[in-house]
């Protein structure tokens, strides 16, 4: 299990594809192109589940029963080793990661290709807000889209339906994308020169805070249905982006939102996150966050 979010390491992975039954207990990653007509390929790659970072087992440590005076009570160091133990494995499988993550950041910056890690909960509405950005502006920007989830090709086929390459990579347990997923992902699609690479991380407000992506930001989603305590709830997803965009304003009469308080909780933990309140239904604020997206291709 990783220690730093709770992860499985060795599960399988489950995969979907439209009109088959799911193939259960393939221990692959999967990888789906998602084409034009809406044909879904899917990439698998064998994966070696033997931990990548040492296991912590009792019996592998011997502790003496009766400890010299100056050492510490058995509990107490079994406690410190412990302790220990959990931040080098944690230290290490973000190192790990980050090191992947500065070769796609220095990949993607060599061939002017802006990135950026969109992160919510689930159902705060990434996805539809993707699908209308690529509307309104794939005639003017190239864009591909990496789309993150536990399971299905669902958000991957909606986006296919704009015409738009994407992939879909399932993580079965996981509760984040990684930065390894980004590198196969990014070999897979090819972004041209001077483009723009959405990624729609998976519904969580709490791992993909850690992990570096490769991405040039990192973009918090918060819906108005959600509570406008979000970002004091989970300061680190807030304070490690750059952007909020609060979802959903047209259902502001119907649901109990203080817009001001939650602007005010996020510039709390953030002073310099930039926020912008959208609805894809009515259009509101749409402008805007095109606007911020134009002024931020290109490194």
């Amino acid at each position: 299990m990783c220690v730093t979010c709770g992860c499985s390491d060795g599960a399988q992975t489950t995969y979907t594809r439209p009109g088959q039954d799911n193939e259960q207990g393939m221990n692959h990653h999967s990888h789906t192109h998602v084409l034009e007509d809406g044909t879904v390929i899917t990439h698998t790659h064998e994966t070696d589940h033997t931990p990548s970072h040492p296991t912590t087992s009792s019996a592998n440590h011997h502790h003496p029963t009766t400890p010299p005076p100056h050492h510490p009570t058995p509990s107490a160091q079994t406690h410190a080793q412990t302790h220990g133990t959990t931040l080098t494995l944690e230290q290490n499988l973000l190192a790990k990661n980050d090191l992947i993550a500065a070769q796609n950041r220095g990949w993607l910056k060599g061939r002017n290709i802006t990135a950026l890690n969109l992160v919510s909960s689930p159902g705060a509405g990434k996805t539809t807000l993707l699908v209308k950005t690529i509307e309104d502006l794939k005639t003017e920007i190239p864009i591909t889209v990496i789309e993150g989830d536990q399971e299905t090709a669902n958000d991957a086929e909606r986006i296919a339906a704009t015409g738009c390459p994407a992939i879909q990579v399932n993580t079965g347990t996981g509760c984040h994308l990684e930065a390894a997923m980004i590198e196969r992902g990014l070999d897979s699609l090819q972004p041209p020169p001077n483009s723009l690479v959405l990624i729609e991380n998976v519904g969580n407000l709490v791992c993909p805070a850690l992990f570096d992506l490769g991405e040039k930001a990192k973009v918090a989603m918060l819906s108005v249905t959600e509570g406008d305590d979000k970002p004091i709830k989970y300061p680190h997803m807030f304070r490690a982006s750059q952007v909020m965009v609060l979802t959903k304003t047209d259902l502001l009469p119907y649901v109990n939102f203080d817009v001001q308080r939650c602007v005010d909780y996020a510039l709390q933990v953030n002073p310099d996150l930039q926020i912008f309140q959208v609805s894809v239904t009515t259009g509101a604020g749409l402008t805007d966050w095109y606007a911020w997206l134009r002024s931020t291709i290109g490194w």
